[in-house]
């Protein structure tokens, strides 16, 4: 980095974010932008993508341009940059004339450090001729995966950016996403006509989340006993594949005691505005959503995702789980999965629209979600090599098959048993069954569809009573993801594949994993919300401390309509919790704490600490004291919310920071992706 641009990115990173490091690639890619250079960055979610175009866009002249497809959330976005100091604005189809034309006007002004833009907005000649009128300082791309078009989230509009680098040739561009495999990353490249551009490829591993997929039997039963057990009071997101299934889910959370709502396209705009906005802002709430909820959220604390069906890849997968633990503690992502779901997706697959390049593709996708879930190895390692990346050991010791590595067995003979079953089927009744019946079959069941159809007279009739109903639809689910067996048609009946004569002709053994016992999960009911909310490695005295400033926190964000993080994230209390700052010198050296937050909010918070050392004193003449006779002081109410700057910038005190990284700062998710009804 040469020492001008290094010096500029370092100061706007300490001024403004408050931060005295970059983390990871972000300096390497904050340099190359800067100095003119266009760049594809592929960074994890909660890596810090969003200042690797923040901070360009503040130290070249000119207006950075974010193009985004998150519309419900710019405002929130630009909340969160203007809390920091920085002029930021969007232009989307939400916004009246007037505000519209108040924003154009401040962008030709040069009054604007960064503008949003839905890319939809870029396709009208009234988009590009206003932004040749202003200077530019960066074309930031966000959600850059949403370019391609075989995956999970792509968007037409997204086809047609490659016009910035023809119009603007001499304005860096950045492209950014927290999903791509090395296909789409190529693809990302092509299509936005990026030929020269840098890559900067992180490591996709989140180390704080822990991977967990458990067998499907009672999915909503499943799920409140995984969030009363582990996630009592904590915020998470829930995804179903169907509309029905988010309200369905929501409605029996709720029933019992969790805090819910749904979220999907099917409602109106004003209820996904007011659950979008309670999850922001409210402390503890369950969003149960399809997949048009989520892409790029900004809500650091979300200490679990939960899925209740089986997502169509693993770019998807991974996308959503890592919307969790943004703030690196703690978090899981847990799933139930099933039978069912393997015979859905095929379905969904085989009848969906598209050509047959398209469903070779999509099956594709879904194989290899498959093998992520019926894997015998380490998920963490097995995700990191889905993205091309090597895994850091065999064992992570943070997901359920590391935790309890599941057991196999030589499934050969049952394998056989159940392809024979169909083979019997087709070449002697001419006739194609689904799971039930051909399970009902190997058990011998005379059930009255297999007498009305004397399957019962069958020689296969009865030669798999060795296991159990659920067992044996284990073994389907395994066959299936081992492109053993295959689901054809509306109603999921069962064929066999290419593959299943290696195994009728015993040339190829069939290992398959046993259902796995409960893994050890970090804690086990772990109480309240508000004592977990502290990491173990706080000292207990600062506990009170902690919430106490928690608390102020949540006065100041709904007097000031704003979400508690962008005030401060629950770390940045943390560390001050832990050091107790006596002045705004002091305070100054708590990470995460730039010239703006310090100057609005530093003396309320020196409030807060002199009250609570006021209790204290007072506390240890009289009775508050804990079981160990050592004085517990209570937290005191939140003091009156600040409503402005408490001290000019020119007086602020010169602070001496500790080293910390630079966090991702701002996200927003998707209004009306593609989603099942």
């Amino acid at each position: 980095m040469s020492v001008t641009t290094e010096s500029a990115a370092r100061q706007t990173l300490h001024r403004v974010f408050g931060y005295e490091t970059f983390r990871g690639e972000q300096g390497a890619v904050i340099d190359h932008v800067v100095e003119g250079g266009d760049a594809v960055v592929l960074m994890p979610t909660g890596g810090g993508k969003s200042l690797c175009y923040q901070i360009p866009a503040l130290v070249r002249p000119g207006t950075g341009i974010v193009v985004s497809p998150l519309i419900a959330l710019m405002q929130d976005q630009v909340d969160a940059l203007r809390a920091l100091g920085v002029r930021a604005g969007f232009m989307n189809s939400t916004q009246d004339f007037d505000e519209r034309r108040s924003m154009e006007a401040q962008f030709l002004a040069g009054e604007l450090d960064l503008l949003y833009l839905a890319p939809e907005r870029l396709r009208l000649d009234s988009t590009l001729s206003l932004l040749a009128r202003g200077e530019i300082s960066v074309f930031a791309i966000d959600e850059a995966h949403c370019v391609a078009q075989w995956g999970h989230d792509f968007r037409p509009d997204y086809l047609a950016l490659s016009v910035l680098g023809e119009r603007w040739p001499d304005v860096p561009r950045i492209a950014l996403t927290a999903t791509a495999t090395e296909a789409t990353h190529r693809e990302i490249t092509q299509r936005l006509g990026m030929p020269e551009a840098k890559h900067f490829v992180a490591s996709f591993d989140r180390p704080n989340i822990q991977y967990r997929i458990v067998g499907k039997s009672d999915p909503k039963k499943q799920l409140l006993t995984f969030l009363q057990e582990e996630h009592a009071g904590d915020a998470g997101i829930v995804y179903c594949l169907s509309r029905n299934a988010t309200e369905k889910t929501a409605e029996y959370l709720s029933r019992n005691g969790i805090e819910a709502v749904p979220y999907h396209a099917g409602l109106d705009a004003a209820t996904r505005a007011a659950h979008q906005s309670r999850f922001l802002r409210e402390e503890g709430l369950v969003v149960v959503a399809t997949i048009a909820f989520g892409m790029g959220i900004d809500k650091p604390d979300v200490r679990f995702v939960a899925h209740l069906d089986l997502p169509k890849s693993v770019e998807g997968y991974y996308q959503e789980t890592g919307r969790a633990g943004r703030d690196g503690a703690p978090s899981t992502a847990w799933m139930a999965y099933g039978l069912q779901d393997v015979v859905q997706q095929r379905k969904l697959i085989q009848g969906g629209e598209g050509d047959e390049a398209f469903r070779r593709r999509a099956a594709a996708h879904l194989d290899s979600m498959l093998a992520l879930c019926e894997t015998v190895r380490c998920r963490r390692a097995q995700l990191l090599t889905y993205f091309g990346q090597e895994p850091g050991g065999e064992s992570c010791g943070n997901c359920d098959t590391c935790l309890t590595p599941p057991e196999t067995w030589d499934g050969t003979v049952v394998a056989q048993k159940l392809l024979s079953t169909v083979v019997r089927l087709k070449q002697e009744r001419n006739q194609k069954f689904g799971t039930g019946q051909i399970i009902d079959i190997l058990l011998g069941r005379k059930t009255a569809k297999v007498i009305q159809f004397d399957h019962d007279q069958l020689s296969v009739f009865g030669i798999g009573e060795e296991l159990a109903e659920a067992e044996w639809r284990g073994v389907v689910r395994q066959l299936l993801a081992q492109g053993l067996l295959a689901v054809e048609g509306e109603y999921g009946t069962l064929v066999l594949t290419e593959d299943s004569g290696t195994v009728l002709r015993r040339e190829r053994e069939v290992l398959l994993r046993k259902e796995p016992k409960k893994p050890t999960t970090r804690t086990s009911a772990r109480g309240e919300r508000k004592a977990k909310a502290a990491p173990v490695d706080l000292p207990a005295e600062a506990v009170p401390v902690f919430e106490a400033l928690r608390a102020w926190r949540a006065a100041q964000a709904k007097e000031l309509g704003l979400p508690a993080y962008v005030i401060f994230h629950d770390a940045t209390l943390r560390e001050i919790a832990a050091l107790r700052p006596g002045s705004l010198a002091e305070l100054g050296g708590v990470s995460g704490l730039g010239e703006k937050k310090l100057a609005t909010y530093g003396e309320g918070v020196l409030e807060v600490l002199a009250e609570l050392d006021g209790a204290g004193a007072t506390g240890a003449g009289g009775d508050s004291t804990d079981g160990d006779g050592t004085d517990t002081p209570a937290a005191p109410p939140a003091p009156a919310p600040v409503a402005g700057p408490r001290v000019p910038e020119a007086a602020r005190p010169a602070p001496v920071r500790s080293e910390a990284a630079a966090p991702d700062t701002h996200f927003g998710w998707d209004e009306e992706p593609p989603e099942f009804d």
